[in-house]
């Protein structure tokens, strides 16, 4: 795992000259950045941050589905753009066709149902994610996944954040940095609590913590713990879990009653663990690992077993 303390972007030399490129994207397979976010905190809990193009003519936007949610964006062509793969077009078409029928569904219901199409969508990125394989590339978005499943069985909202009330008047808020791999710690004060500085050094001991390079200086305080950049699926999944198990820990500091609550409903139903469907397809990706099931919930692994999140090391 390799270590890094800056997110590069790519360069911006023609940002602000309109699309030149004849390509059309329609049938494309998009990871959108934060760039694409209104909401650009983790983003929203609904979406996997993959997408495809359904409308891709125009230089300057393209309207994409994002592939978690079955949700229509436009994204900014003037933004980064990553193209991880193409459909053919009877699957574009299949997926016009799901949309238009659950839009006339939910027109005579007065409803939202989630219906064949996110289904279809979310297997859809699944097939795609397998196909491509673990790269640089695909990190992000499977980053995303794993975090959106902590983030469903810690504190289920609308966004892909972990709340956790610190103090008298403080919520403490966590959201992962899809890139950097390294889980930002915010709160509306000025300044995060000593208490919390405390028990985030004693939950990641060893691992780099810093102030994000660009954090606001008169915005929300802000610590980014970073746990080095994942470079095979193995490393991925353990700093998921490290970052599962520290966030327990916090629960259980500062939320003793609400930890107590959630590890309950924990134990009876379990753990949402949405990578372990890419071994369903397993031919071209290596996830065979993942059967084995989510090592936090076994015996010895939760209560004072929090402490084992610092066994993970950065290489």
């Amino acid at each position: 795992m390799h270590p890094i303390f800056t997110t590069e972007s790519r360069p911006e030399a023609m940002a602000d000259v309109p699309g030149i490129c004849e390509l059309p994207l329609t049938r494309a397979v998009v990871q959108y950045r934060d760039a694409h976010e209104l909401n650009r905190s983790g983003g929203r809990i609904q979406d996997i941050g993959l997408a495809v193009v359904v409308e891709g003519r125009f230089a300057s936007s393209v309207r994409a589905m994002d592939l978690g949610s079955a949700e229509v964006k436009y994204l900014n062509l003037a933004s980064e753009l990553v193209v991880l793969d193409w459909l053919y077009d009877p699957t574009l078409a299949h997926i016009r066709a799901l949309a238009g029928a659950e839009r006339d569904a939910a027109a005579t219901a007065g409803l939202d149902p989630p219906g064949e199409l996110r289904r279809y969508c979310f297997d859809l990125a699944l097939r795609v994610l397998d196909r491509r394989g673990f790269s640089h590339l695909t990190r992000p978005t499977l980053l995303r996944i794993g975090f959106r499943d902590l983030c469903k069985d810690l504190d289920l909202h609308e966004s892909t954040v972990v709340r956790i009330v610190t103090g008298r008047d403080d919520v403490t808020r966590v959201h992962l940095d899809y890139d950097a791999n390294a889980l930002v710690f915010r709160s509306a004060g000025p300044s995060l609590g000593a208490e919390v500085k405390a028990a985030i050094r004693e939950i990641f001991p060893g691992l780099p913590i810093r102030r994000p390079a660009a954090a606001d200086a008169d915005g929300p305080a802000a610590w980014q713990v970073r746990f080095g950049v994942p470079v095979t699926f193995t490393e991925l999944r353990t700093s998921l879990l490290a970052m599962r198990r520290g966030l327990n820990h916090l629960f259980a500091r500062f939320e003793p009653e609400r930890y107590r609550s959630v590890e309950g409903l924990l134990d009876t139903f379990g753990e949402r663990a949405t990578l372990d469907l890419l071994a369903r397809h397993g031919k071209q990706g290596d996830w065979r690992e993942t059967r084995e099931g989510s090592p936090s919930r076994r015996r010895g692994a939760s209560g004072a077993g929090f402490d084992q999140t610092t066994a993970m090391s950065v290489h």
